[in-house]
């Protein structure tokens, strides 16, 4: 998507343009600058090495010459990098229960609110649960947020038992027939122990209370952390089974390259992308815009 005239990814086709236009041949010196223009570009070495390889033998393979055909090869490997096929799309089956897992900051209640109303734009019914009673406030923010898209949020007093707010929110989503949940939960607790076991827990009461629902687990990403959101990735998959992401903060000050190394390293699908602050501000990942973005050849998003 273009921001200002720049590209979706901005630094990043800045970056790999400069690389392939100002040398003078398509060449190993050309593979090095560019390898190094993907690591500052919060690409991990890993999936570096992977692009730079199969642009290698594809320069090799398809007598690759020029700077346009180069460009064209990386957009393709990096679709394949990023494409996860029909594992993009949210689940369709209702009731469905979303749990919503990231670090305070990261754009986490906002990214309720989005998914909420393109839910509520879809036709269905949703009840938001501000699971998250550790942080100071965070249930009254979600309240304020559920009121602007005419959605119920179902809360406890700050400091009570997370799982005790699933459990409320469920019976309540069960009495009235709601077709999405979409439970917030909290960020950070004093240990990373602490965090598994009440992520745990919670997934417990929704297995036990509700299990003829569908499940999402979202892990949300603030896209300008860089390196710091692969952590992230690591650390909550290790306390919650996650079956896609929502990337915030893609709206140009982002380096770009983030995407790309989570979807290798982890295999996880991009779902959602944020690019801005207005409610209709999250839109539904597509790989091959996201690819063709990097060098304008296409507008992500339409």
């Amino acid at each position: 998507m273009a921001f200002g005239g720049k590209s979706f990814f901005g630094k990043l086709q800045e970056k790999i343009e400069r690389v392939i236009f100002q040398r003078p041949a398509i060449d190993e010196g050309m593979l090095e600058e560019l390898e190094e223009a993907l690591i500052t570009s919060d690409i991990g070495m890993d999936t570096t090495e992977r692009i730079v390889s199969e642009l290698r033998e594809a320069i090799k393979r398809e007598r690759l010459s020029g700077a346009d055909e180069v460009k064209a090869q990386i957009a393709a490997i990096v679709e394949g990098i990023v494409d996860k096929g029909e594992r993009h799309a949210i689940c369709g089956s209702t009731p469905l229960i979303i749990m919503m897992i990231g670090v305070n900051g990261g754009g986490k209640t906002t990214s309720i609110a989005k998914l909420a109303h393109i839910f509520k734009r879809e036709g269905k019914s949703v009840l938001l649960a501000a699971a998250d009673t550790f942080r100071a406030a965070a249930g009254e923010q979600l309240e304020i947020w559920g009121e602007r898209v005419n959605v119920n949020v179902i809360k406890h007093k700050e400091g009570a038992d997370p799982s005790a707010v699933i459990y409320d929110a469920i019976q309540s989503a069960k009495a009235k027939g709601i077709d999405v949940l979409i439970c917030d939960t909290a960020g950070r607790l004093q240990t990373k122990k602490n965090l598994m076991a009440e992520l745990e827990k919670m997934n417990k009461v929704i297995g036990r209370e509700f299990p003829e629902a569908a499940r999402e687990n979202l892990l949300v990403l603030d896209a300008t952390t860089g390196k710091n959101a692969v952590s992230q990735a690591r650390e909550f998959g290790q306390a919650a089974e996650i079956s896609g992401l929502i990337l915030t903060k893609m709206d140009g000050t982002a380096k770009g390259g983030i995407a790309i190394t989570i979807s290798d390293e982890f295999d996880l699908p991009v779902k959602y992308i944020g690019l801005g602050e207005k409610i209709d501000d999250l839109e539904a990942f597509d790989p091959a815009g996201f690819a063709a973005s990097i060098f304008s050849q296409g507008q992500y998003g339409q």
